[in-house]
């Protein structure tokens, strides 16, 4: 059974205002949370050269405190574009046409993840700010491409961002990071595609086509309700807890961040991993590495901090821990860390 063979239903009114207040919720969120004050912030970068303070920069020596005082930090800088997530997630189930999202990005496939790639560039969110919507796709059989490529393109292709580099710390540092983003969001999508499985679209897809036409059994609500719980309780709190943790860790981990470090592999490759598993608010890493080569850091650790910093992160992980397989998740962790050792190595060259 192909996609074509589905006969396409005959869809009036009732079947519009979905898709429409999809659309709705989502330009309206996003220009709230995201296009009205990174606008705002672009003007900001271009007078002063910067974005702010770094997050890390309050020196805790207590692990509890840390923990506690880096989630609050955190969370008032995020929980908007959370919450905004969570609701987006949701009404991607319960609004949009399953038909749709599986003909869009549901055959495993270059075009697939190149437009599950576009799709985030409106978002411009974190990585465990994607997530949810990321979830949300897989659950509705999009391929793991192009769900993949739709997380990590919100952080690392964010053209917010890639603005403000550019302000604070040098077009050669945004061109690097463009040019970088690009092969990780569509290289390490495509890769992990071919390790998930099969080249086809799965059968349970096809199902969930030939059932797109049938009238929903239940109240708009009521389907929304229990799908937004389903999504919050399988995300939100293991997301709480991993900040937590890494508040904490960077107790040790980042007072030994200083001039110290150069551009060799002894700094680049901990500094990398480090930067894969830690989490940051969108565009954070800009005045944490502006910070950090204040004080001496090479070229080569700053640009491997720019790459894995935002990408992805430990809660972001351990949020798609029950819609991607283990062995997609830990491919790319250990692949965005070798593109961050790697893009480190050519910034120390080029810049």
């Amino acid at each position: 059974m192909s996609l074509s063979s589905v006969a396409a239903p005959t869809r009036g009114w009732s079947f519009w205002w979905k898709p429409a207040l999809f659309v709705l919720v989502a330009c309206i969120g996003l220009y709230y949370v995201k296009w009205s004050p990174y606008y705002a912030k672009a003007f900001l970068a271009a007078d002063n050269h910067s974005i702010g303070a770094s997050i890390l920069n309050d020196a805790q020596t207590s692990p509890l405190i840390a923990a506690l005082t880096y989630a609050k930090v955190y969370f008032l800088a995020i929980w908007k574009a959370a919450v905004l997530a969570v609701i987006l997630g949701s009404l991607l189930q319960v609004l949009i046409p399953r038909d749709w999202l599986l003909r869009l990005f549901g055959r495993a496939g270059f075009a697939s993840t190149v437009r599950g790639g576009l799709f985030a560039l409106p978002g411009m969110m974190c990585s465990c700010c994607a997530a949810p919507v990321a979830a949300s796709m897989r659950r509705s059989n999009v391929s793991v491409g192009a769900a993949l490529a739709f997380w990590i393109g919100n952080p690392v292709l964010n053209p917010a961002t890639l603005v403000f580099m550019g302000f604070v710390l040098g077009w050669g540092f945004t061109a690097l990071r463009l040019v970088a983003g690009i092969v990780l969001v569509f290289g390490v999508s495509l890769v992990a595609q071919r390790i998930s499985g099969p080249e086809v679209l799965p059968e349970a897809a096809v199902e969930a086509v030939s059932a797109a036409s049938e009238p929903d059994s239940q109240p708009f609500l009521v389907r929304w309700g229990r799908t937004i719980w389903q999504l919050f309780w399988s995300t939100i709190p293991i997301y709480i807890l991993a900040v937590l943790v890494l508040g904490a860790v960077r107790v040790w981990v980042f007072p030994h961040i200083d001039g110290a470090m150069a551009n060799g592999l002894l700094w680049l490759i901990p500094l990398a991993i480090i930067g894969t598993l830690f989490v940051i608010p969108t565009a954070a890493e800009i005045p944490i590495v502006q910070t950090m080569m204040t004080l001496g850091m090479g070229t080569a650790p700053a640009v491997a901090l720019l790459m894995t910093l935002p990408s992805i992160s430990l809660p972001s992980l351990l949020m798609l821990r029950k819609d991607f397989d283990a062995r997609v998740l830990v491919s790319v962790a250990l692949m965005t860390t070798g593109i961050g050792v790697i893009t480190g190595l050519i910034g120390a060259a080029v810049l």
